[in-house]
């Protein structure tokens, strides 16, 4: 079993992620709303204060706030396809702006849901 993670930038693509990892099988993710540290430190800094910042500055979007932040138990043999799901909404996530995703091993897991029960 794996922890998958996405961190998602496009967050009005969030509905359209769920839809997908539950027509995949993928049952049981929790959302959080988070925001990044580079838009935590544009907030609360001046570049007098961090000089890094003018370079992260540069990659904020200044429309968007925050992120969600979805994660989800999924079998080993599950995570190809729950890659393929979330790419399929958001686009290549090597691509600027779209979100990051990875995942943990689980040694340990009860009560997560089957679609279908």
């Amino acid at each position: 079993m794996r922890l998958l993670f996405l961190v998602l930038n496009k967050t009005e693509k969030l509905d359209a992620v769920l839809a997908e990892f539950a027509r995949n099988n993928i049952c049981g993710a929790t959302v959080l709303e988070s925001t990044g540290m580079a838009r935590v430190l544009d907030d609360n800094y001046s570049e007098e204060d961090i000089p890094l910042l003018a370079s992260l500055r540069t990659f904020l979007n200044p429309a968007r706030k925050g992120n969600n932040v979805v994660f989800a138990v999924v079998n080993d043999n599950q995570l190809n396809n729950a890659i393929k799901a979330i790419e399929s909404v958001v686009g290549d996530l090597s691509e600027k702006d779209t979100g990051i995703v990875f995942s943990m091993p689980i040694d340990f897991v009860k009560g997560i849901c089957d679609i279908g029960e």
